[in-house]
């Protein structure tokens, strides 16, 4: 494997941007520093350019199972899509096995689905369901020691959630084995009334789905949450997919509280799209994900959040249909149509263009929020998630002067769409380097099936 030599860039850490050089020795950074020089090396003049670590997405959905479909994003197309939006590990959340499956049936199964199929670094959260009985704490703890997967999520809604005491005893055994818990954070019961009055009053559009899950649902289940996890031993809890200010406000008043132990995602859906999307009641169709998009003003607090470091990362919750056949199954009844949207390519432009381009976040805010947080939460760090020796070569050459247009041609994945179709960018991912080799140059994929690696993960710093 060729050493790399990345000369005259700007390196952005989490915490400052330095002008240095990189240079990489098999699949780890040997050097950080002004001025390098290795004749061995391949060179790569990176002039002008950000030199970001790997970007990290914790929440994507894979070939994901839903009962009466499968995500169109199969761990192959999904990750080269990862790898040509400049993310070079993705930590995968599992969907619900058969009725009243244990962890370990899930894991097995999503290293059939994954292994020798990734084209970037992955690992998995496990998944809780139906109920919690001593089989399934003591599969948590062996999935835990065996697999290194230190994350488990349950949900507060869909057919499969947890009710509030197997929560309790899941928070329980996780501030006693130092495993991460994430959650979906949505309240069942005012979902389905809901959903249940708009169906019987025929109120079936595609405007009707985020009525449906207001923002106080989300709201009331992140209190509920973070009231449970405190009684437990500040039991660790990472909250998936913040949407809303309601849902912020319930995060500002447990950390006014002092809470610890806890993180918050969002996710770039939420801070750059609203609900006017539904309005049209095929386009809408597009946007059906749980939970919905909200107001601008859920967007500006989001935002101002993120500015203030009161999240912690953003990831994608990638789950892609198609629109032209998938998502048409709602197109009579949005209950019908599934939830989820294409994302994990677009998020690094993103947050960017729409982020550091328009002075909305710093340039070490992008990389804590995409890169060392997600790491740190989730044990990826220091492998992962930061540019110094001994860390792994995953390392992304970002042209931040380049103009563009995002369009659906352009990108990777199986989706026919994508919700930003048109948006006028700033800047553009020139080169990815995963683990010392050159997988990504100029939006053309050069890497091969099943190279990325199953990753062992360590224990949450959440749970310290």
């Amino acid at each position: 494997m060729a050493k790399i030599l990345i000369k005259n860039g700007t390196v952005v850490s989490d915490t400052d941007s330095i002008r240095a050089d990189v240079l990489t020795d098999g699949e780890t950074i040997k050097a950080v520093a002004p001025d390098i020089s290795d004749e061995e090396a391949v060179t790569i003049d990176a002039d002008g350019m950000l030199i970001l670590p790997g970007a990290i997405d914790v929440h994507t959905h894979m070939d994901l199972d839903v009962g009466f479909d499968r995500s169109c994003d199969t761990f192959y197309t999904g990750t080269i899509a990862a790898a040509c939006g400049g993310t070079t590990t993705i930590v995968d959340h599992m969907a619900f096995g058969p009725k009243g499956a244990l962890p370990w049936h899930q894991v097995e199964e999503y290293h059939r689905l994954a292994d020798g199929e990734a084209v970037i670094d992955y690992s998995f959260h496990g998944v809780l369901q139906d109920k919690v009985d001593e089989s399934v704490l003591t599969q948590m703890r062996e999935i835990a020691e065996k697999e290194g997967i230190t994350s488990f999520k349950l949900y507060l809604t869909y057919d499969s959630m947890l009710k509030d005491r197997d929560v309790c005893e899941v928070l329980a055994f996780a501030a006693e084995n130092g495993i991460l818990i994430t959650v979906h954070c949505e309240n069942d019961g005012i979902v389905n009334c809901l959903r249940d009055h708009y169906g019987a009053e025929g109120k079936l559009s595609a405007s009707y789905h985020p009525k449906s899950r207001p923002a106080q649902a989300e709201a009331e289940a992140i209190n509920r949450l973070l009231c449970m996890a405190e009684c437990l031993d500040e039991a660790p809890v990472y909250i998936v997919h913040l949407s809303s200010k309601a849902g912020l406000e319930a995060v500002m008043r447990a950390k006014e509280k002092g809470r610890k132990h806890f993180g918050v995602e969002t996710c770039p859906q939420y801070l750059l799209l609203d609900e006017a999307l539904y309005d049209d009641p095929v386009e809408g169709l597009k946007a059906v994900m749980s939970p919905p998009l909200r107001t601008g003003a859920d967007r500006d607090a989001l935002w101002e959040a993120l500015a203030d470091d009161i999240l912690d990362t953003v990831a994608t919750d990638h789950c892609p249909f198609t629109f032209g056949k998938q998502k048409q199954r709602g197109r009579d009844d949005f209950r019908l149509c599934p939830n989820g949207a294409p994302g994990v390519e677009e998020r690094l432009l993103l947050l960017y263009s729409e982020g550091c381009a328009r002075g909305r976040l710093t340039l070490p805010q992008l990389v804590r929020y995409l890169c060392t947080n997600p790491a740190r939460i989730f044990g990826l760090y220091p492998k992962k998630g930061i540019l110094r020796p001994g860390s792994d070569a995953d390392i992304v050459i970002f042209d931040p002067k380049a103009k563009g247009i995002l369009t659906r041609k352009n990108l990777h994945g199986n989706a026919d769409y994508t919700c930003y179709e048109g948006l006028e960018t700033t800047g553009a991912v020139d080169t990815v380097i995963q683990r010392g080799q050159v997988i990504v140059k100029n939006n053309e994929f050069l890497g091969s099936r099943g190279d990325g690696k199953y990753l062992k993960r360590d224990i949450s710093s959440l749970c310290r």
